[in-house]
């Protein structure tokens, strides 16, 4: 198995990136190139690089024939896949791409399509991007496999993808996230973990690997000559280790495009904006994110990961956040479920109602069973009980934050109503905020979409210390 590999001496030590900015060339390039870039995003974390930019959570053919013709260059489908069995998945997607296909009948605006995903290699794979080409009618086009997150540390040398964790480039496989229950994983090679996840049908040998040579040394034009050569039906995996190789990337695409090469991509955040041709922006800031009441902030917690669980203590730790623990135990007993979101309910709206921040978590233990269909289930029953909560609230939280991509999707869709939300940017890197639309339950109000595998220990603790209220100004 690879081993880690120091950070900073690795990046240090890489070809110099190319030299030229090419975000303006790109930009200019997708205006000349008059295609619609659709991300459908497994879980709502996939907005964590962009800004002005529409999420959907409804995907009919007009739903998406309306944003096609609307302004955005780009828009998301939330389709939170990531918490569905593998077959209802593949169905998803066969849906969203046939809907998809008549909704460019009718207007006659080309796509581009995106399967946005974890970049720590959780997801559907292949199965949801398959069934979304059939969907499409576009089953001969190449997949590009590019999960390069830079706001989380993750960069793919070698064919490698690695996850920083300090200053150590630990290789994915061997983090806690590639021994998740249910899309667990051996092979931090790409190119080995693509022929692990279509199990054996595609080997390392028959895919083609787009080195930081190529887009370092080679620049923009050797990009796009390996990029054409990948043959029907193939896939391709994409070294970055900085957002300059994503701009060669999409530079060389670009070319292909023109070229007459289409292709369907499977990747995660960073590149969606660049792809997009998006600007980075500032920081969001706390008057941009809170509600003009007095009544206490809400996280809510459902992500498991270690990741989690240590910025949890460390916000708890600081002692300024009132700490409700729901049992995953008592949530998954008949007998006791209903007594414990009771009661869980009844004390966020006590600390709510008087001006706390308040967080909601569930019990730190990983609960199991056998078979992935059962493990999914256990989380869609304890995010059922989330949810719960969120609808019995009896004031609005002066800012709310939902922990965990599934957690978040839940809350957004089913806790406050969402069909359609703007995403303002990002509160921290990688964490993003989105504008709730007028059919939700609280109009206009921020909502801080917050990945499970994002951010320092003190993340969610530095979140709550810019936001919280001065002890003068809550009500009394």
């Amino acid at each position: 198995m690879t081993a880690d590999i120091a950070k900073t001496g690795t990046l240090e030590g890489l070809p110099p990136e190319w030299p030229e900015d090419l975000l303006p060339a790109i930009q200019a390039g997708v205006v000349s190139a008059g295609r619609k870039i659709v991300v459908l995003d497994d879980d709502p974390t996939g907005t964590q690089t962009v800004h002005g930019v529409p999420v959907l959570t409804t995907w009919s053919a007009d739903a998406m024939a309306r944003e096609l013709e609307g302004p955005a260059t780009v828009f998301y489908v939330l389709t939170n896949s990531r918490s569905l069995a593998a077959a209802d998945a593949d169905a998803l997607g066969r849906e969203i791409g046939g809907n998809l296909a008549r909704a460019v009948r009718q207007t006659g605006i080309p796509v581009d399509v995106i399967s946005r995903s974890d970049s720590t290699l959780r997801g559907h794979f292949p199965g949801e991007v398959d069934a979304l080409k059939e969907g499409l009618g576009a089953v001969s086009h190449p997949c590009l496999v590019i999960p390069f997150f830079m706001e989380g540390g993750r960069f793919t040398i070698d064919d490698v993808h690695y996850v920083a964790e300090g200053d150590r480039l630990v290789p994915a496989a061997r983090t806690p996230y590639a021994r998740d229950a249910v899309f667990g994983y051996r092979h931090s090679n790409l190119r080995r973990w693509i022929g692990e996840k279509t199990g054996g049908r595609i080997t390392a040998e028959h895919i083609t690997s787009i080195t930081l040579e190529d887009l370092r040394v080679g620049g923009p034009a050797r990009t796009a000559q390996k990029l054409m050569a990948i043959p029907l039906q193939g896939y391709g995996v994409v070294n970055a280790a900085s957002y300059r190789d994503l701009e060669v990337l999409v530079a060389g695409l670009l070319q292909a495009e023109a070229g007459g090469q289409p292709f369907v991509f499977r990747t995660a955040a960073s590149f969606v904006r660049v792809r997009a041709g998006i600007a980075p922006r500032d920081a969001i800031t706390p008057g941009e994110v809170t509600a003009s009441n007095r009544h206490g902030g809400l996280f809510v917690a459902g992500s498991y990961v270690p990741k989690t669980t240590a910025q949890l203590s460390a916000l708890m730790a600081a002692q300024t956040v009132a700490a409700i623990e729901i049992s995953v135990a008592s949530l998954l007993d008949d007998t006791q479920r209903e007594v414990e979101i009771a009661q869980a309910l009844q004390a966020v709206n006590h600390h709510i109602g008087k001006g706390d921040d308040t967080v909601l978590f569930t019990s730190r233990d990983l609960v199991t069973a056998a078979g992935d269909a059962a493990n999914l289930r256990i989380g869609q029953q304890v995010s059922d009980s989330l949810i719960r909560v969120v609808q019995g609230l009896t004031c609005q939280p002066r800012y709310l934050v939902a922990k965990g991509g599934i957690t978040a999707s839940d809350i957004a869709t089913r806790g406050l109503g969402v069909r359609r939300a703007m995403v303002m940017g990002q509160v921290l890197p990688g964490v993003p905020v989105w504008e709730l639309g007028n059919e939700t339950r609280y109009p206009g109000m921020a909502y801080i979409v917050f990945p499970g595998n994002v951010g320092d220990d003190n993340a969610l603790a530095e979140i709550q210390k810019r936001l919280a209220l001065r002890i003068g100004d809550r009500t009394q």
